[in-house]
Order: structure tokens, then sequence, then C-alpha cells
């Protein structure tokens, strides 16, 4: 049974760095790559009937934006003999790797460390933390 590592990819240089790493340990162990693209999104707001067709048509756009940032991605990995599926979703991205990598028995999660240092992502918390704190697998942050 192939191995299959999760990449959390959103498109930003952090990303980028997070599917190299993922792509040179996969093209050596002869691993799939799992793309994600996590829209953050709560369902928990209270809209009227027009704000919710409006949101809903945000949400579709934002989808479509997602899979078109994953798609030469995944697109170059497959060139380079690596099997790579990708998916663009919406909820919680911690919560959503987790789940993702515990469905697929993953290896691993490899996500991009984007640096930040603000006083709020250390009080409340950051992907990094979530994924290491509730991961069913191995988490690996590339710097």
């Amino acid at each position: 049974m192939s191995e299959t590592y999760v990449v959390g990819y959103d498109g930003t240089k952090a990303a980028q760095r997070a599917v190299k790493f993922a792509a040179a340990r996969a093209k050596a162990s002869g691993a799939k790559i799992h793309l994600v693209y996590v829209l953050e999104w709560s369902p928990y707001a209270f809209l009227t009937p027009q704000e919710l067709d409006e949101r809903h048509k945000r949400r579709e756009e934002e989808l479509s934006r997602a899979e078109a940032t994953l798609k030469p991605v995944a697109d170059d990995l497959k060139t380079k003999g690596i099997d790579t599926v990708c998916e663009a979703r919406h909820g919680h991205a911690g919560e959503l790797l987790c789940e993702i990598a515990g469905k697929l028995k993953a290896q691993q999660i490899v996500i991009g460390r984007t640096g930040s240092s603000t006083i709020t992502a250390r009080l409340m918390g950051s992907l990094v933390l979530s994924l290491v704190q509730a991961s069913p697998v191995p988490v690996t942050v590339v710097p």
C-alpha cells in the first residue's frame, strides 16, 4: 500500500515550500500527494434569505478560485511522476486536514509556516498549533 502525504496548500510561498518538500519525499518513496486548499468558512451566521443567496454565490466563486490555484500545482507534480489528487473545501483548516488525513490513512500532514508572530496568533492559536494538538498523524511544518 502506497503512502500518502496530505499537503495544505493556499498558493502562498509557504505552501509552495511545503509542496516542494513533500514532492521530494514522495518522489523518493513513491508516495502519493493529496493537496488540500481549505477556505475558512463558518456555518454559524444569522443571515437574511438574500444574504444567504449572496453567501452561497461567493462560496462557489471561492471554491472555483481555489480549484484553479490547485490545478497547476497538481498537474506539475503529475508531470514529475508523483500520483497527486487535489481538493478544495470550506471549513476549519485544522479540523479538515486532520479529518482528511485520518480518512486517507495518510502518513503525515505537511504545511508551510507563514511566520506570523502577532500576539493574536500566539494567544488564539494557529493552524500549526491546531494540527500538532489534534492530528492523527505526524505533522511536518516546513519553514
